[in-house]
């Protein structure tokens, strides 16, 4: 018992100040979501050209029909919260890349096609704050499960304490 206390303890220490990055707003956002200087300095420098030329590999369009690998129909691949996030945040501080994608999709490049290649893009600028997103998804995922076997924990424990102390009513069939 004394571990799941020192262990629900650690977590409000460390929630509080974790949550308030899980919905940020301004540059607080922009930070969280690897919208840096370098990383806009980095995406205006992108052309039409570095999307069209970009060798889109077989291996991201492979799916499952069944059990066996195919690469007969391509996937859909969506983006995840954090990366559809990060996509709505740099088009609307980037105009170059909001163009850029204007220009390519759907003319020259599906939307899903346009956002892999980004993402393979940038992943050595915004690799770190997604990962850190995810940390945080989970530590904030573990904080909730615990506070729920923490509520189911007091309950039993109640009915321990009042079993012991003889205040329970058993009931027998009529």
């Amino acid at each position: 018992m004394e571990w799941l206390w020192v262990k629900r303890n650690r977590m409000r220490s460390i929630t509080p100040n974790h949550q308030s990055q899980s919905n940020p707003r301004g540059a607080d956002e922009e930070q969280v979501y690897g919208i840096t200087e370098e990383l806009i300095k980095f995406v205006k420098s992108f052309t039409i050209n570095t999307f069209k030329d970009f060798p889109l590999q077989d291996e991201d369009e492979v799916t499952y029909v069944g059990e066996n690998p195919t690469t007969s129909t391509k996937v859909q691949k969506d983006l995840s919260q954090w990366q559809e996030r990060h996509a709505i945040l740099l088009l609307s501080k980037v105009k170059q890349i909001s163009q850029l994608r204007y220009m390519l999709c759907p003319r020259h490049l599906k939307e899903e096609q346009f956002w892999r290649i980004h993402f393979k893009l940038v992943r050595s600028h915004v690799l770190e704050y997604e990962l850190r997103a995810i940390q945080l998804e989970k530590l904030n995922r573990m904080a909730k499960e615990d506070e729920n076997s923490s509520d189911n924990n007091s309950a039993c424990e109640v009915e321990m304490a009042e079993a012991k102390h003889g205040v329970f009513v058993e009931t027998k069939p009529s």
